[in-house]
């Protein structure tokens, strides 16, 4: 006999996409369970130690928007915080942090344990129940059956993982915990399009074998930057730096006289490789003219004796590996604790999700993280949150929410993986949003807070803070539009001194604020004004110095917005619109766009058939707007 229990929404795997998933559901009212093969590893960062990064750093400040649990985690367990980019302008910016990975496993646990509404077992997933092609629940390998009306399969590298190392290769989800078969096994016989992906991992180095005194040193930022937006990091827990050595032509040589080897090219390993994060084999091959190659040495924690190489991945086997460490500068006697290995496992296209994350095939079926195609502990965490949402949403017989590409990274991440599919791991980066500029990591409680409160994801502490931080904003604003600063005066000869054609006549500070050698600070000595709230500065000094071309991105979107608001059904028959090409007719059936906008950045898919699309549309009664 089967046990049965009931939920309204079921969560498989632990890592962040479970974890956003299962908060966000939960927060919504929907009774949430999260099964995962050990609560142990729940929030366990795989690979490196480090969230964040140039655009990951802004899906982290969006979860932390829409309430998640990812910059809280890190806030609460980072050794060491730096703004990337900070020479840059602050489209570009971005927040990273190396953390201390138990310290972060178990701030993770702390927050999901304190959930309310949210359950958490030990189970693996062996089947999903379907009838009608519409999910009904789950059945576990131990035979526990848990119905439920959505469930989000967020399974990350688990799904039939394969490690290399060398010759040699064992199943694994990763090194010490099992890979999932039985639910692979079951998804094959699904009309979905499960194919392969690869990712790596550096060997992890003693620390007490690293000779630091030589290498360059890399120190936190201060004050430090933090990702929560209401977080003050001045009494954080102890930083500790990081070090910067290089590659150089005998780690090449070693590397290219025993290529061989390494199954990325003996034919062991076909599947495809993250393209911004390649191993030290594909650096060497791919980038033959470089001399050297940096690698960051981050370690793992506070109490751990492990350091991370970033960049230094690899799945060559492990006495070529302890030679190539060992003719890097610092590492000349340092010992591998583990090895690097290469991963294989299943992943599902995500051209057949819509953008809510729900499979187009499957009702119910949501999907999220590197089950699709994505990597990285970020994109993983923004797709959780999203595809949370929507499955809650859909419980509550409500219609999806999804980010638009000009409301938000996370919009840009989901378009680009249902759009185009995955071909190779995706990662975000800053320059696959064309509205960057309007897109910051600072502005991003001000675009997505507010929404965030009307689904019902937002505390009334949370949303406290974010009002005062908004009313504060206002103040400000008008505090500088309301004062003056006039010739002749203490006040003008102080400014005088920062610019190059002096004032002549009097004007608001607004309008001085425009210049790039005048800051907030400054005026803020001259002129007096109350201290208010740093975040509300910083914000309030971008619009500003930023307002035309913030104002010329603002007019883009209303020029494309109308597109991205008109819905296409997912059962039209694109075979029956008279004059589209063969081509637009076989990759619009292939891709079944949710939209207009959608269905303008496929592949070979020109202004034309749009047109086309939108007469047929009107004509047929469609053409409807959300």
């Amino acid at each position: 006999m089967l046990n049965r229990s009931s939920f309204d929404v079921i969560i498989i795997g632990g890592g962040h996409a479970g974890i956003e998933a299962s908060v966000a559901s939960s927060k919504m009212g929907c009774k949430t369970l999260l099964l995962t093969q050990s609560i142990l590893t729940i929030g366990k960062l795989s690979c490196n130690p480090a969230i964040g990064g140039i655009g990951k750093g802004h899906l982290v400040k969006e979860v932390a928007a829409l309430g998640g649990v990812m910059a809280k985690a890190i806030d609460n367990s980072g050794i060491q915080f730096k703004t990337i980019n900070s020479s840059k302008g602050p489209a570009v910016q971005s927040t990273r942090a190396q953390a201390d990975k138990s310290l972060y496993n178990k701030e993770v646990y702390s927050i999901l344990k304190a959930q309310k509404d949210l359950t958490i077992l030990s189970q693996e997933v062996k089947e999903l129940v379907l009838k009608r092609y519409k999910i009904i629940g789950v059945i576990t390998a131990k035979e526990l059956v848990f119905n439920a009306e959505a469930v989000i399969l967020t399974a990350g590298t688990f799904m039939n993982g394969k490690l290399s190392i060398g010759k040699s290769y064992f199943s694994g989800g990763r090194v010490g915990n099992k890979s999932s078969k039985l639910l692979p096994m079951f998804l094959n016989r699904l009309p979905l399009k499960l194919n392969r992906l690869k990712t790596g991992t550096p060997p992890r180095l003693d620390i007490n074998s690293i000779n630091f005194k030589i290498l360059e040193t890399q120190y936190s930022d201060y004050p430090l930057p933090c990702f929560s937006f209401y977080k003050d990091l001045t009494k954080s827990i102890r930083q500790v730096p990081c070090y910067i050595t290089k590659t150089n032509k005998i780690t090449h040589e070693v590397i290219a006289s025993n290529i061989e080897y390494s199954p990325l090219y003996n034919g062991n390993i076909k599947s495809i490789g993250p393209r911004y994060c390649p191993s030290i084999e594909d650096k060497v091959v791919r980038f033959y003219n470089k001399s050297s190659h940096q690698i960051f040495l981050e370690p793992e924690g506070l109490t751990s004796n492990k350091v991370y190489p970033n960049g230094l991945s690899t799945c060559l086997p492990y006495n070529i590996q302890r030679y190539i460490v060992r003719t890097i500068k610092g590492l000349e006697k340092a010992h591998i604790i583990s090895p690097g290995y290469a991963i294989e496992y299943d992943f599902i296209n995500p051209i057949d999700l819509k953008l809510s994350l729900e499979s187009k095939l499957i009702k119910g079926l949501f999907l999220a993280g590197q089950v699709n195609g994505s990597t990285g502990y970020e994109e993983a965490a923004g797709q959780g949150v999203i595809a949370g949402i929507n499955a809650a949403r859909m419980c509550l017989n409500k219609e999806a929410w999804t980010p638009r590409r000009d409301q938000a990274y996370l919009g840009v991440l989901l378009d680009d993986l249902c759009t185009q599919g995955a071909e190779e791991p995706y990662r975000l980066f800053t320059s696959r949003a064309e509205y960057r500029l309007i897109l910051r990591e600072d502005n991003a409680d001000l675009r997505l807070t507010e929404i965030g409160r009307k689904l019902g994801l937002i505390s009334d502490s949370h949303w406290r803070s974010y009002c005062t931080k908004a009313n504060n904003i206002e103040a400000i604003h008008q505090k500088l539009k309301e004062a003056f600063i006039y010739p002749n005066t203490k006040a003008s000869s102080y400014i005088n001194n920062l610019i190059v054609n002096p004032l002549l006549k009097e004007v608001s500070c607004k309008c001085l604020l425009k210049r790039p050698s005048i800051t907030y600070n400054m005026l803020l000595t001259t002129k007096g004004f109350p201290y208010i709230d740093v975040y509300a500065f910083k914000e309030v000094e971008i619009q500003i110095k930023y307002s035309g071309y913030i104002v010329r991105q603002y007019e883009a979107v209303k020029r494309n917005i109308s597109n991205e608001l008109i819905k296409m059904p997912y059962n039209i028959e694109y075979n029956n619109i008279p004059g589209l090409s063969n081509e637009a007719t076989e990759k619009l059936n292939k891709h079944h766009p949710s939209t207009i906008g959608q269905a303008s950045r496929i592949s070979g898919i020109t202004p034309v058939v749009i047109s086309m699309l939108l007469i047929w549309l009107r004509k047929h009664n469609m053409l409807k707007v959300h």
